[in-house]
C-alpha cells in the first residue's frame, strides 16, 4: 500500500525548511514555474525525490509529482532562469527564507547552475503537495 500523499504547510522559516528537505533535489521544468502575479501567487510543478522511501532503506528510489505554493507574494525575480525555455529543466537545490520587516521577507529558492528565484513576500505562507505517481509507481520524467 502506498503511503499517504505529503501536504506540509509553513508558515515560517523552521516550517520552510522542513519543505525544503522534502523538495531537495526535485526536478523542474521552466514551464511549470507559473507566477500568477494578480493573485499574489506562483506555483511550481516538480518531481520530487520520495525522501521518506529513500530512508526507509528502499533501494529504488521514486519520484512523485508534486506541487509548491507560495502565496501572498509581492514580487518575484529570477536569476539564470529562462521562463520561456520549454525545454529547460532546474535542479532545485533548497529554499531560504531571509526575513525583513517582520512578519514579511524573501524566500530564496535555490537551483543547479546558479539559477534561483527570490520571492519578496508579504508573509511566509507555503504549501507543498504530493499529487501523486505515475501508473508504475514512479513519476515520468
Amino acid at each position: 500500500m502506498p503511503p499517504a500523499p505529503l501536504k506540509l504547510i509553513a508558515l515560517d522559516a523552521d516550517d520552510l525548511a522542513v519543505i525544503s528537505a522534502h523538495v531537495q533535489d526535485a526536478q523542474v521544468a521552466a514551464a511549470d514555474i507559473v507566477w500568477r502575479q494578480d493573485e499574489k501567487r506562483l506555483v511550481i510543478g516538480m518531481f520530487r525525490l520520495d525522501w521518506e522511501q529513500t530512508l526507509a532503506g528502499d533501494p529504488a528510489s521514486r519520484r512523485l509529482i508534486a506541487a509548491l505554493r507560495f502565496d501572498r507574494v509581492l514580487a518575484c525575480k529570477s536569476r539564470n532562469i529562462d521562463l520561456d525555455d520549454l525545454e529547460a529543466t532546474l535542479e532545485l537545490v533548497g529554499i531560504e527564507f531571509h526575513p525583513s520587516d517582520p512578519p514579511g521577507g524573501s524566500a530564496l529558492l535555490l537551483f543547479n547552475h546558479g539559477a534561483a528565484l527570490r520571492l519578496d513576500v508579504e508573509r511566509l505562507e507555503c504549501e507543498l503537495t504530493d499529487l501523486g505517481t505515475d501508473d508504475l509507481g514512479t513519476a515520468a520524467v
